[in-house]
Order: C-alpha cells, then sequence, then structure tokens
C-alpha cells in the first residue's frame, strides 16, 4: 500500500524548523503540491535548497517573530525546539526551556492566528521509552528515559488540550529513525549520514556499546509523504507512529552502509553505551497504513543508494 497524492493548491503552509532535515525536505514537497510555504528557524542548513520558500530567520523563543511568520496561514508543521536525547539529561531545564515551553506559546499564536490545522513532529525513538512488547502501538506505555522524550510528550499532552479546550485541531507523527538527502553529516543526529559521511572518507566510526541496539529507519520521502497525507487525514485519530516497522542493528545497519558506499573495510571504536539508548526500538505502524493509506515504499537498499549519491554530493 502507497500513500495517495495529497494537493495542497493554495494553501498557506508554515514549516517551523524549515531549515534543518526534515524542514528542508518537507518545504521542497510542499511547493510541488502547489502551496504558499514559510519557513522559520534560527538557520538554513542548506539554503540552495529552499529557494521558493519566503524564508524568515528567528528563534523559537521570539513569540512575536512567530506571529509575524503565521499570519494569514492555514497549517502549521512544528518541528522546532529540544535537543537530542543523550544531551538533554545533562541539562533537563535547558530542553524544556527550548522545547515544551516555546511550543506551549505557539499554540497560544496559532490559537489568535485561528490555524486551521497544526501538525507536530514527536519522537517515535524516545517517547516510549523500554517497550513492554515490539513492535510498539500508539496505545502503548509513555515512559520515556530521556528528557528529550519527556519534552516531545508534553508537547503532544498540550497539544490535546488546546483541541479539547479550543477545538484546535492537530495530528502527531511519531516518528522513527529518518534519513537521507539534506541530512547534516555534522551534527549529533542521524546515525547513517554520520556514516556515510565517515566511511566514504575513510575516517574511522564510533559504536556505542556492542553495537546491537536496534533501531527502525525510514527514509525521508516516506516521512514527507506521510507528513502530507496527514494534513488532510479527518478521521478519528490524532496520533500515528511512521516507520518502516522494521528494525536493524548498529552493526547491520555499518555492515549495509559500507555496502552501498563500496567500503567494506571499516575502522571501528567502540565507546562505553550510553544510558539514554533504549535497547530495542520498533514502531508498530498499523494504525497510519489502516487510517492514512500510507505505508513506506522505500526499500532500505535503495534508500541507501540514494543518500550515498547524496553525501558524495557533499
Amino acid at each position: 500500500m502507497t500513500s495517495k497524492i495529497t494537493t495542497l493548491s493554495g494553501m498557506q503552509c508554515v514549516v517551523l524548523g524549515g531549515g534543518g532535515f526534515i524542514g528542508t525536505n518537507l518545504c521542497r514537497a510542499l511547493l510541488t503540491r502547489g502551496a504558499s510555504v514559510r519557513g522559520y528557524s534560527r538557520s538554513r542548513t542548506y539554503p540552495a535548497a529552499l529557494d521558493g520558500v519566503i524564508w524568515t530567520s528567528g528563534e523559537f523563543s521570539d513569540r512575536t517573530a512567530i506571529a509575524r511568520a503565521l499570519d494569514g496561514c492555514d497549517i502549521v508543521f512544528h518541528l522546532l525546539g529540544g535537543s537530542i536525547p543523550d544531551s538533554s539529561n545533562k541539562d533537563p531545564l535547558g530542553d524544556l526551556m527550548s522545547s515544551a515551553v516555546p511550543s506551549l506559546q505557539l499554540l497560544e499564536v496559532c490559537r489568535a492566528a485561528k490555524v486551521r490545522k497544526i501538525l507536530f513532529v514527536s519522537s517515535g525513538g524516545t517517547v516510549y521509552g523500554i517497550p513492554n512488547a515490539i513492535p510498539i502501538p500508539e496505545t502503548a506505555p509513555t515512559d520515556p528515559i530521556s528528557a528529550y522524550g519527556i519534552s516531545k510528550l508534553a508537547i503532544e499532552k498540550y497539544l490535546a488540550l488546546y483541541h479539547y479546550l479550543h477545538g484546535q485541531d492537530f495530528c502527531v507523527l511519531r516518528v522513527a529513525n529518518p534519513f537521507g538527502p539534506y541530512q547534516s553529516p555534522d551534527r549529533r543526529q542521524g546515525l547513517i549520514a554520520s556514516l556515510m559521511h565517515r566511511i566514504s572518507r575513510g575516517q574511522p566510526i564510533e559504536i556505542w556499546g556492542d553495537g546491537q541496539v536496534v533501531r527502525d529507519y525510514i527514509y525521508i520521502d516516506d516521512v514527507i509523504e506521510a507528513l502530507l497525507a496527514a494534513v488532510t487525514y479527518g478521521g478519528p485519530h490524532t496520533l500515528f507512529n511512521v516507520g518502516s516497522g522494521v528494525g536493524r542493528s548498529v552493526l547491520e545497519v555499518v555492515r549495509d552502509v559500507a555496502e552501498a558506499l563500496g567500503h567494506p573495510d571499516v575502522q571501528r571504536i567502540h565507546k562505553p553505551g550510553r544510558a539514554t539508548d533504549v535497547p530495542v526500538s520498533i514502531l508498530d505502524i498499523a494504525r497510519i497504513e489502516r487510517e492514512v493509506a500510507w505505508s513506506p515504499r522505500t526499500d532500505w537498499a535503495r534508500a541507501l543508494r540514494l543518500t550515498a549519491d547524496w553525501i558524495r554530493t557533499i
């Protein structure tokens, strides 16, 4: 099953976090679907890729700038805020102040601007914590083991509260581990981008723990299709897992990435495991397949090849 084509012609869309990995891909896709697109974030990692996007640079905490960016818009994609799971536990207050607090402020701005719908990209890899069963459905307990995951979950709860209090329409997508073009290898998120960057340059790679941590990896084009399909979804659910439904260990990913790049000999440096690493995280995607008529359509090998092709250009 694949997603149906979503036409967004004439819609005024704002992508908060439009300069990042998911945001850059989302802005480009929205433009191809006929939407008017505004991007907002502190900076743009690949500005040349955002031609045609009406751009505003600003901090997430700047309520006035956010309000100007949202003025007259229909749809808000919320991709901003927070740190990464490991660093968030070193400064939980900082993570809260950079993510959940400005998100609550954003909801007030959206209410005043009469935004039609908010789509929030949450974290399928952290909000559940250590799962009781695999794959993980949306109904599973949420017990994050990182401040990052707690902040994402808090934002989800505030979205539900504003729906209850003010009728604000929203949809939460708990995305697994996305990868693909425009994911910067220099940042501390994105195993595949980092591996490809280092392996292609003959540099050693770092593996935390024994390499048996299992994650659900999904190609960015499939994530974007899920986001676009969720814009026009009007069914009973406001929460969806977005993943491949397949788990792969770090060692398996290293092997497959090396094969995609044609570099079989990889120097590995093992480091101690991290407390924020959930041992196994694989998402159950049955709900979004059933309700939204979406499923991932880019197979693993092809997704790695496409990503490798892009990595070679930077």
